[in-house]
Formats: C-alpha cells, sequence, structure tokens
C-alpha cells in the first residue's frame, strides 16, 4: 500500500490556486463593471444595453448552478 505524503498534492494544489485566482480576478472585474452600472449612463442607456446585460444574466445562470448544484446540476 502506498502511503500519501502531503507534498504529494503540490501540484494540484498549485492548479487549484491558479485557477481560483483566476476566477477571482474575473469576479473582481465584474463587480466592478456591475458597480459602475456596466459604464452606462441612465441618459444613454438604450436596448443594445438592455440586450448586453440579458445576453450576461443568460450565461451566468450555468456557473451558479453548477457551482451550486442548482437546476440541471441538482442532486
Amino acid at each position: 500500500m502506498r502511503t500519501c505524503r502531503p507534498t504529494d498534492n503540490t501540484h494540484a494544489l498549485n492548479a487549484f490556486i491558479a485557477a481560483k485566482t483566476e476566477i477571482d480576478e474575473m469576479l473582481r472585474r465584474l463587480q466592478a463593471l456591475s458597480d459602475n452600472h456596466s459604464n452606462a449612463h441612465p441618459e444613454e442607456v438604450g436596448w443594445g444595453e438592455v440586450g448586453t446585460l440579458q445576453h450576461y444574466a443568460v450565461r451566468l445562470p450555468d456557473i451558479t448552478n453548477s457551482a451550486f448544484r442548482e437546476g440541471e446540476y441538482a442532486d
């Protein structure tokens, strides 16, 4: 029987941290964009801006459903 040492997962841990860092940066950028109302000025908002936000809103549930095991990913 092989004994696992704490350092056996070093490569996996490094890859995990790299992926998490990448996700954190994307989330930070999305939050900043949202906080800035997607760079839209109220007097200039048109259907193009609505469509862009709806496009984002349609795509994000796949990620959140997968992360939280909801929707089609529910157990």
